[in-house]
């Protein structure tokens, strides 16, 4: 997969491509990561990107010139753009997956107020947000998907149980982890988990991962098709939540 980034900073970018999981999938050659400084194709001799807005308010506004010219030096046929933007779809697991399909991933990072509407109506494929809240730029917004694309990609990660059983792959939040020592601070790890038993472990985890998700994000649960054993356990987890 090729991502490339349109950014005013690229040298933001700089340690994330060189970190953990990321790092190692970029020295692979599994993920080719580019980060394109828009101020280049500005034609002003200042290199200004920016104007202030038509029809007056504060701040300024991304000139589009900077940004076409910029997308079209890296796009291609098979290329998706995205802008990181407050008023996209709000960024989730099953966004993540399709965008682990993709050969090609463009991630336009807007600053100021915000760049002109004509590209985002004429040159982007899509508005994504990571949240409903407001951050300075885009350049956070791209890492966050970059990290969660990349771990989907295979060969990234060790085994694909790596990320299936993780939250939000299949709807549901995870069952709990945990390691070494059995005993911490009078705490202990589930029996079960020590017992060997591999069905009772897959059981108890798919219990636990229904009980995590009902209360911490019961709102999942509407949004997601159960099973009928998977039924069946959240009505029981629910008498049990109800007797207490």
């Amino acid at each position: 997969m090729r991502i490339d980034i349109l950014t005013l900073f690229p040298d933001f970018f700089k340690t994330f491509c060189n970190w953990s999981i990321i790092g190692r999938a970029y020295e692979e050659g599994i993920i080719q990561i580019n980060c394109i400084n828009i101020r280049d194709f500005s034609k002003d001799k200042h290199k200004r990107v920016d104007d202030y807005p038509f029809g007056g308010g504060a701040g300024m506004v991304m000139k589009p010139e900077p940004i076409y010219d910029a997308i079209q030096s890296v796009k291609a046929s098979n290329t998706r753009v995205i802008y990181l933007s407050p008023q996209g779809k709000v960024f989730n697991q099953e966004l993540a997956i399709e965008l682990s399909k993709e050969e090609h991933i463009i991630l336009l990072c807007g600053h100021y107020e915000g760049i002109d509407n004509r590209i985002v109506e004429h040159y982007v494929d899509e508005e994504i947000s990571i949240g409903d809240y407001v951050l300075t730029g885009g350049e956070i917004p791209a890492m966050v998907i970059i990290d969660a694309v990349a771990r989907l990609l295979p060969g990234v990660l060790s085994s694909d149980e790596s990320f299936i059983n993780e939250s939000h792959y299949n709807g549901l939040l995870e069952y709990p982890q945990y390691t070494r020592p059995r005993e911490f601070n009078g705490h202990w790890v589930p029996d079960i988990l020590l017992s060997g038993h591999h069905e009772k472990i897959k059981t108890w985890r798919k219990i636990e991962s229904l009980k995590a998700t009902l209360v911490k994000r019961p709102d999942l649960l509407e949004k997601i098709e159960l099973t009928k054993e998977e039924m069946e356990i959240l009505s029981r987890i629910k008498d049990c939540m109800h007797e207490k």
